[in-house]
């Protein structure tokens, strides 16, 4: 019989504001995340977990200063975890934290290991994207040779090319935060959330804080282009010269329709049959399948290819899925993702999305199966999706089925 990925447990920090005054700016990257490693030994009521640890995989958008030099072992001897093996960082963009899950799932699916804690951190307040290096970031042949353009001039390329104005981009960021504040006053993300506290156990953070009640359509009007400067640096010429068809590149997304920047960790509890039975665990979910899709790096619409993979892979259908969660970067793609499913508003993203709640990109993938595992069971409903567009036209999908 072959070897299954069991999710176990799946949990949290709040998503605090990255911007000044950051809600979690005094606790350091490794703090936060060896809080949530504890909080598996205590949800557990096991204090050998540690020693039953094969590795941990943590995905990380942006590896360095206080979030480098392979956080993940640092963070298990901080926690003192010395027992647990391993210890894996990895970087995908922001599909880091849902590929940490997925390569966790097919080591433990291969047999090469059987019980594995995997998920992302970021921390932007302390760590911003602009410290990450490397071709794509600073060498201007790589960027003309590979059509690479920022995520967010891609984004408003979607919009152009698919005849997004800017009110349905603002009519979708309203309806993400009215869905988000919705859960957090119902209580929804209880399950997963586990309070941040000081180094004297008092609480620092214990809600998600981004989510605004008073956000209405005037307001969200009054914010300007947020892409159109890089734009005029050359990289709408990029786009146009990738793509001949298209006129030209409206600017319409702004920072009341784009994800804000966010600090959070989020993890999960995977193991095969045999380590749960040993453990005492009662398995929550099983994963279904993981699939990869990249499309020309100049685009920002893989998504559609990387949910069809795994929904081949799965041997499901389309109407088989019961919730989806896509992460919106930005609305523009989250709302092509939708027309192109033809995915109904009640089924997708149905306690807000990053637009509301903020995308610590490393970690937005844990987050992601932490709410559409518990509204699953809140719902009792079986089979989730969750799928990432990145940068450089990757996009990553992981369905899960609930138990």
């Amino acid at each position: 019989m072959p070897t299954e990925a069991f999710i176990y447990d799946a949990l949290r920090s709040p998503r605090g504001r990255a911007a000044f005054p950051a809600d979690l700016y005094e606790v350091k990257p490794i703090e936060l995340l060896a809080q949530c490693l504890r909080a598996f030994q205590r949800r557990s009521g096991r204090d050998d977990l540690p020693a039953e640890i094969d590795d941990l995989v943590i995905g990380c958008n942006t590896p360095a200063g206080d979030q480098g030099y392979n956080i993940a072992r640092a963070a298990l001897l901080y926690a003192g975890w010395g027992q647990a093996r391993g210890g894996l960082q990895i970087n995908r963009f922001n599909t880091s934290g849902l590929e940490a899950i997925n390569l966790a799932a097919a080591r433990i699916t291969a047999g090469y290991g059987d019980t594995i804690i995997a998920g992302g951190l970021e921390v932007m307040s302390r760590v911003p994207t602009y410290l990450n290096s490397g071709p794509m970031m600073n060498d201007p042949a790589t960027v003309i040779n590979s059509h690479y353009i920022p995520q967010g001039v891609a984004a408003d390329l979607v919009a152009s090319t698919h005849g997004l104005q800017r009110e349905d981009l603002d009519q979708y960021a309203l309806r993400s935060h009215a869905k988000a504040v919705a859960a957090r006053e119902a209580g929804y993300f209880r399950a997963s959330l586990e309070p941040i506290t000081d180094q004297n156990g008092l609480p620092i953070l214990s809600i998600d804080t981004i989510p605004d009640a008073g956000l209405d359509m005037e307001s969200l009007a009054t914010f300007g282009a947020r892409f159109s400067e890089m734009g005029l640096a050359g990289f709408d010429e990029m786009a146009l010269h990738r793509f001949p068809l298209v006129d030209n590149v409206d600017h319409r997304h702004t920072k009341g329709n784009t994800s804000p920047p966010a600090d959070g960790c989020a993890l999960c509890l995977l193991g095969n049959r045999a380590s749960g039975e040993r453990l005492g665990f009662k398995a929550r979910a099983r994963i279904r399948a993981v699939a990869m899709s990249a499309v020309d790096a100049t685009l920002l619409t893989g998504g559609v290819n990387a949910f069809n993979l795994a929904l081949k892979q799965a041997g499901l259908t389309r109407d088989d899925i019961d919730l989806w969660e896509f992460n919106e970067s930005f609305a523009a793609p989250a709302i092509r993702f939708q027309q192109r499913l033809d995915i109904d508003e009640d089924k997708i993203n149905v306690l807000g999305g990053s637009i509301a709640l903020g995308e610590p990109l490393g970690a937005v993938g844990g987050m992601m199966l932490c709410q559409i595992l518990d509204e699953l069971e809140r719902r009792d409903l079986n089979i989730g999706s969750l799928t990432i567009d990145a940068g450089a036209g990757l996009a990553v999908s992981t369905i899960i089925e609930r138990l």
